[in-house]
């Protein structure tokens, strides 16, 4: 789980970085929010006990982490 969040934590941070250091580009908002959300949705699901069992499969911690890469790439390149 400690992983899950750590990469949560990252999305957010990166979402919010990514929204002050674009300030003046067109829908900056909607592409940091769209980092911004994924992440406090994982966040949030890593603390509820039903959602915590999910992610515990190994599929799951795949797709997730590859979900992270991608969206980390995504506000690289934003």
């Amino acid at each position: 789980m400690t992983n899950l969040r750590f990469g949560a934590y990252l999305l957010v941070a990166l979402g919010f970085i990514n929204m002050r250091y674009q300030t003046g580009h067109h829908d900056i908002v909607m592409h940091s929010f769209s980092i911004i959300f994924p992440g406090v949705l994982l966040l949030l699901a890593t603390f509820i006990k039903p959602a915590q069992k999910f992610l515990e499969h190994k599929n799951t911690k795949l797709v997730i982490g590859t979900m992270i890469l991608l969206l980390i790439g995504y506000s690289f390149i934003n």
